[in-house]
């Protein structure tokens, strides 16, 4: 007799989308003074991994993200706030869609190609308006400055997604910690 699968419940999904946005904002601010400017270093970026496995991450990541950034102690207003968190639901969608339609690819590719849009996501979107927002001298922002910004939020990226997230989806692979949000 093979076992039936019951869809996500709506209890669980709730609270596993409020667990992720709660931790999201935990692990932020460890690193506050590197997470809020060019150098995007959120230690909260390596669950970026998870809407590979639940689809409940996405709103759980956008959440958190908008919480953080509400609660930054740097406020950078509203922009930052709406813009930061269109920026993780869009990376977070693309996310889930890689993981669950690139199924023809082997797990490590496809892993890390699934992991791969919260890289230019956040670069092009926040990169972008934090010339905007951190040009407190009133200078005139440039492309030169605009590029310099996507930049240093790329490579922030890189490094939380890939040298920290990916070990993390690795691990919990490893240890069959992924499969807690399988539908049983």
């Amino acid at each position: 007799m093979t076992k039936e699968k019951r869809p996500f419940s709506g209890t669980l999904y709730l609270t596993t989308s409020a667990v992720i946005a709660a931790l999201y904002v935990v692990f932020t601010y460890p690193f506050a003074q590197f997470a809020f400017g060019p150098i995007q270093f959120r230690l909260a970026e390596i669950m970026v991994i998870l809407p590979i496995f639940t689809p409940a991450a996405i709103p759980g990541l956008t959440v958190g993200c908008f919480l953080a950034n509400l609660l930054n102690p740097n406020n950078l207003g509203v922009i930052d706030i709406v813009f930061g968190s269109l920026a993780t639901l869009i990376a977070a969608l693309l996310t889930r869609l890689i993981a669950r339609k690139c199924t023809r690819l082997p797990q490590v590719p496809r892993d890390l190609l699934a992991i791969f849009p919260a890289i230019p996501v956040n670069a092009v979107i926040v990169g972008t308006y934090l010339s905007f927002l951190l040009n407190t001298a009133g200078d005139q922002v440039t492309l030169a400055v605009i590029a310099f910004n996507i930049l240093y939020v790329a490579l922030s990226e890189i490094v939380v997604v890939y040298a920290l997230g990916y070990p993390f989806l690795i691990l919990l692979r490893k240890t069959h910690l992924d499969r807690i949000w399988d539908k049983k």
